[in-house]
């Protein structure tokens, strides 16, 4: 397994926030890998946990720290990192 990192930044109006922290939480989930997320300076918190990825905070605007451990930790964090440049809830 190998495991890779890369850099988002946070598209969401209302940042990784109810919606939005959601659709992201099941999206690591469904990458079957060990994936984190942390704000710059910051601990890292399980990306499928809805609880702790609610409680970073991350605002709009602001950049992440994506981690994948894996198989294949680029695909993960190309969708992963994709997911978080739209506006997960301009849908709603």
């Amino acid at each position: 397994m190998a495991t890779q990192s890369r850099t988002a930044t946070i598209a969401s109006s209302v940042g990784l926030h109810a919606r939005p922290a959601a659709l992201f939480v099941q999206a690591a989930g469904a990458t079957g890998a060990d994936v984190t997320i942390a704000r710059p300076g910051e601990e890292p918190v399980d990306a499928t946990s809805i609880l702790g990825v609610m409680a970073l905070g991350a605002k709009h605007g602001e950049d992440v720290e994506l981690t994948v451990t894996g198989d294949d930790p680029d695909a993960a964090l190309d969708s992963l990192v994709d997911l978080l440049s739209q506006d997960l809830d301009a849908a709603h």
